[in-house]
C-alpha cells in the first residue's frame, strides 16, 4: 500500500491479511429440504471458539428451509491454479504511470493511494472440491484538482479504479479526462429543461446499463419471477437500434476475477448469455441453477459486452446530451427504471455545445433498449469490457433552475 501527497511518498507498508469464511448445510424433511447459514471465523480463534461457532451455524441452519440443491462435488484432490504475482513490479507500473500524468497550472494530482494484493482464494467442500486460484487484484484512488485561472474557484473529483495489474494507457486516458471535466464543471451552467432528448452516456454508466441485462439471465431472478427473460425469446420486440450481445468469459486480460471455479465451487466457463437481444443460456449461483436444471451453470465475473454498427464519432451527430459524470447513476435490474442525477454534461444543438450540470436523467430500460445505439468502439472497467458509448434514442431531461444550482 502506497499513499502519495502530490507525487511525494507520505507512507508506504505491506501486510498479510486471512478471512476464514465457513458455510454450514443442513439436511431437512428427510431430504427434502436444505438450509445453511454463513459466517466468518477468525484465524486466531481457538477450536472451541470454532466449535461454537459451527454450532450456532448448525442452528441457523435449521431455521431456513429451501428446496434441495446439491453441493459441487470433487475427486477429493487439490487442484491449483498458480500463477506467478509479483506486487514489486505491479506497484511500480502504478507509481511510474501516476508521476507521467501530464498536469497543468490549473490541474493536477492532489493525492493518491495505491494497493496492490495478491490474493490467494482457496475453496473446500464436504464433497470433495478443493481449488486453490492465485490472482492479482489493485486498486487506485485519486483526488484532482481543478481551478481556475485566476485561482479563486477550486474543485475536487474522487475516482476509484479497480483492476488486476496497471492499465496504464486507461488510466492516462480516464485521468486526463477527469481533469477536464474538472476544468469544465468550473464554468457549467444550469441543465436546460429539455423534457425528452437523445441521451448519450459514456463513462463507467455503461456498465450499469449492461448490468440490467445480465440480471435478467440471473437464475435467481428468472426462478423468483422478477425477470420474464426466456431462452429464445427476444428481451423486446420492435428494437430499432442495436441488440445487446452479452458473454460471460472465464479470463479476460486484467481484470481482478480471473478464477477457475466461482464461490460455490463451481467451474467457470465461457458462454453467451444473451446473443442479439435474445438470451441463450442463463447463470447463477448452484442453489437457483438447480432449480433451473442448469447443471454446468456458475457465478459470473467477467463479462463482455459486444460493441454496435456505428463509431462513437458517428453516434455524436445531431442534438443530445452526453452526461459524463453523476453523483449516482442506477438502473433498477426488477422495475428497468432509469435514474442519474447530473453533475456535469455537454448539450450539442445545432453545432452549439453548451456545458452544463445539475438536473436529471429518467427513463425505463425496457422501452430505451429499444431505440439504443451501442458504439463500435469499448472500454474494459476492470471486469466489464462494455462500448465506450451508448446512445438512447429518447430519455426524459430534467433541468434546473439558478437557485438550484450546486
Amino acid at each position: 500500500e502506497f499513499y502519495f501527497i502530490r507525487h511525494k511518498l507520505d507512507q508506504n507498508r505491506s501486510k498479510e491479511v486471512e478471512h476464514v469464511r465457513v458455510k454450514v448445510y443442513c439436511s431437512l424433511d428427510e431430504g427434502a429440504s436444505l438450509g445453511s447459514a454463513s459466517a466468518e471465523i477468525a484465524p486466531t480463534a481457538t477450536k472451541e471458539a470454532m466449535e461454537k461457532t459451527v454450532e450456532d451455524l448448525l442452528y441457523r441452519a435449521s431455521l431456513v428451509k429451501n428446496p434441495y440443491y446439491k453441493l459441487v462435488s470433487g475427486d477429493g484432490k487439490p487442484h491449483d491454479s498458480l500463477k506467478m504475482v509479483s506486487l514489486e513490479r505491479i506497484s511500480d507500473d502504478f507509481i511510474r504511470t501516476m508521476k507521467e500524468i501530464p498536469e497543468t497550472e490549473t490541474e493536477d494530482i492532489n493525492s493518491y493511494e495505491i494497493f496492490v494484493n495478491e490474493i490467494v482464494r482457496h475453496y473446500i467442500n464436504s464433497e470433495g472440491a478443493d481449488y486453490t486460484d492465485i490472482y492479482p487484484s489493485s486498486m487506485l484512488e485519486v483526488v484532482v484538482n481543478a481551478r481556475t485561472e485566476a485561482k479563486d474557484h477550486e474543485i475536487e473529483l474522487y475516482r476509484m479504479y479497480t483492476s488486476g495489474t496497471c492499465d496504464a494507457a486507461h488510466l492516462a486516458e480516464e485521468l486526463a479526462k477527469t481533469m477536464r471535466y474538472g476544468k469544465d464543471k468550473l464554468v457549467a451552467e444550469n441543465t436546460p429543461q429539455l423534457k425528452e432528448a437523445p441521451v448519450i452516456l459514456s463513462s463507467d454508466a455503461v456498465v450499469s446499463v449492461m448490468e440490467y441485462f445480465l440480471e435478467q439471465v440471473d437464475a435467481a431472478m428468472i426462478y423468483r419471477k422478477i425477470s420474464q427473460a426466456e431462452i429464445g425469446k427476444p428481451l423486446a420486440d420492435g428494437v430499432l437500434g442495436d441488440k445487446v450481445t452479452l458473454s460471460a468469459v472465464k479470463n479476460l486480460p486484467n481484470s481482478s476475477e480471473n478464477l477457475t471455479v466461482d464461490s460455490e465451487g463451481s467451474p467457470i466457463e465461457d458462454r453467451v448469455l444473451i446473443r442479439n437481444g435474445v438470451p441463450e443460456s442463463f447463470f447463477g449461483n448452484r442453489q437457483f441453477s438447480q432449480y433451473l436444471g442448469l447443471e454446468k451453470s456458475s457465478q459470473v465475473y467477467n463479462v463482455i459486452a459486444e460493441g454496435g454498427g456505428k463509431t462513437a464519432e458517428e453516434l455524436r451527430q445531431g442534438s443530445f446530451l452526453e452526461a459524463v459524470e453523476f453523483s449516482d447513476f442506477q438502473v433498477d435490474p426488477m422495475a428497468g427504471d432509469i435514474a442519474g442525477e447530473i453533475r456535469l454534461a455537454y448539450w450539442h444543438d445545432q453545432g452549439r455545445v453548451q456545458i452544463v450540470s445539475g438536473g436529471s436523467i429518467t427513463g425505463n430500460m425496457r422501452e430505451a433498449m429499444k431505440e439504443m445505439y451501442l458504439s463500435k468502439e469499448t472500454t474494459q472497467y476492470d471486469s466489464f469490457k462494455v462500448p465506450s458509448l451508448v446512445r438512447f434514442g429518447k430519455l426524459t431531461v430534467t433541468g434546473i433552475g439558478e437557485e438550484e444550482k450546486d
